[in-house]
């Protein structure tokens, strides 16, 4: 079942790759960036999360530590957590670099590009109100995209928003498409909680 979800991930870069290239104007994307790896909740689910393990076996016993400690101190953190949404930057975020970048979830693949609401509005990565993807072309007073800005850059495709919700691109069809299933839901740490150490 694995390596089906492998195939399916393979399917979705070849996508998500086509639609960073037809974005490439607005997106400001860098190794460094790590905005979209903090105060968030993560959602897994129980295949990502297998797969994501298989990254982090092959990890050296330094950054493995670094990563438990991590996932350690959040726990703890949640512990006293009141509130609806515990919020926490994510355990394999190592001086601003995924450590298991390869092996990340859907949601970390999807995440600079904008999405289409059900109502058709454009609904554009949180980072462009911080100066980053979108913030060249966004009208920040009229909360919307620029026409204006977007003819200065004069580019081969405008803003977008694609079908690329969690949502989506873990429903059904792709799991009878691929032949496998994506199994339970739920944030990154929860996951810990079961699985036990990173160690």
């Amino acid at each position: 079942m694995l390596n089906n979800y492998i195939t399916y991930l393979n399917f979705l870069n070849e996508k998500l790759d086509k639609f960073f290239r037809q974005q490439k104007p607005y997106v400001f994307c860098k190794k460094g960036c790590s905005r979209c790896c903090r105060h968030a909740q993560f959602p897994y689910t129980s295949i990502e999360i297998t797969y994501l393990l298989q990254g982090l076996i092959k990890l050296d016993k330094e950054t493995l530590d670094i990563i438990s400690s991590n996932v350690d101190r959040i726990l703890e953190e949640e512990k006293t957590f009141q509130g609806d949404r515990f919020r926490y930057d994510c355990p394999f975020l190592i001086n601003d670099a995924c450590s298991v970048y390869e092996y990340r979830g859907i949601v970390c693949r999807t995440f600079g590009l904008p999405t289409q609401a059900p109502d058709g509005a454009l609904l554009i990565p949180f980072c462009c109100y911080e100066g980053l993807n979108y913030s060249n072309v966004f009208d920040i007073d009229k909360n919307k995209v620029s026409e204006e800005k977007v003819r200065a850059l004069n580019p081969e495709f405008e803003p977008y928003g694609y079908n690329i919700s969690y949502e989506y691109l873990t429903n059904p069809d792709f799991e009878r498409g691929f032949n496998f299933s994506f199994g339970e839901r739920k944030p990154l740490i929860e996951w810990f909680k079961t699985k036990g150490n990173v160690e």
